[in-house]
């Protein structure tokens, strides 16, 4: 074993003291990212952190390697547009709400509904209009789809803050249901999920101002970092 060896973190599920002792996704997005070590990093939204954190934790140890390549992409990714958090949510759920136990039907059926007419007032729609990506699935799942809009109609006193509250939920419901579904397939799911979440977020984000010319961009970026280490896997 060499110096890098030791130097290096190993991706494998939960939150780590220091690298020494293992890294999670978002652990490993801070180190390369050169902030503090945290698997609650500045350097990406938190919801998109948190659906990390899930299919990190949700993968199976065989499946974890896949995720590496992913970790660069979402340092940076920082929108603060509204549409994020309901847009997310919503890819999440559309991912899940097909393969997922009766239960969690139930539950993320009702969130996407939520979140539906979260964007809705966002983009002065109807408040029962949906994406059609929104329609199509929950019309997959007709029984909690019909029990969805009825508890949903009903008055609440006090409504859950989306943003803090519904979303994060949801999606560690999400990614939760889709590894323990009855499918042949729940890593590649996952990692699907992921990579449609970090495109959804790249398509939020602000155009920048300034694009540095080859010669002008810094030679220390994250993704050449990742390049010059190796993530190794462990459960």
């Amino acid at each position: 074993m060499n110096n890098l060896d030791l130097a290096v973190p190993v991706l494998s599920r939960g939150k780590h003291r220091n690298p020494r002792k293992g890294a999670c996704f978002m652990e490993f997005a801070s180190y390369l990212a050169g902030e503090p070590w945290s698997d609650h990093p500045g350097c990406t939204h938190p919801l998109l952190a948190g659906v990390a954190r899930d299919v990190n934790d949700c993968t199976t140890d065989a499946g974890r390697a896949r995720l590496a390549p992913l970790i660069p992409s979402v340092i940076g990714l920082t929108p603060d547009d509204p549409h994020l958090v309901p847009r997310v949510t919503a890819k999440c759920i559309q991912h899940a709400l097909p393969v997922v136990s009766q239960e969690r039907q139930y539950i993320l059926a009702v969130a996407l509904l939520v979140g539906e007419r979260e964007l809705a007032k966002l983009d002065g729609r109807p408040l029962g209009s949906l994406q059609p990506e929104s329609q199509a699935v929950l019309d997959a799942v007709p029984q909690a789809s019909k029990w969805a809009r009825s508890f949903t109609a009903r008055p609440h006193r006090v409504p859950p803050d989306f943003s803090k509250r519904t979303a994060p939920r949801a999606v560690s419901c999400a990614v939760e249901g889709i590894s323990q579904a009855c499918v042949p397939d729940p890593d590649e799911r996952l990692h699907q999920l992921l990579t449609d979440a970090i495109e959804e977020c790249k398509a939020w984000m602000p155009e920048p101002t300034f694009r540095p010319t080859l010669a002008e961009a810094p030679a220390t970026d994250a993704s050449a970092r990742f390049g010059e280490s190796q993530v190794r896997v462990h459960g």
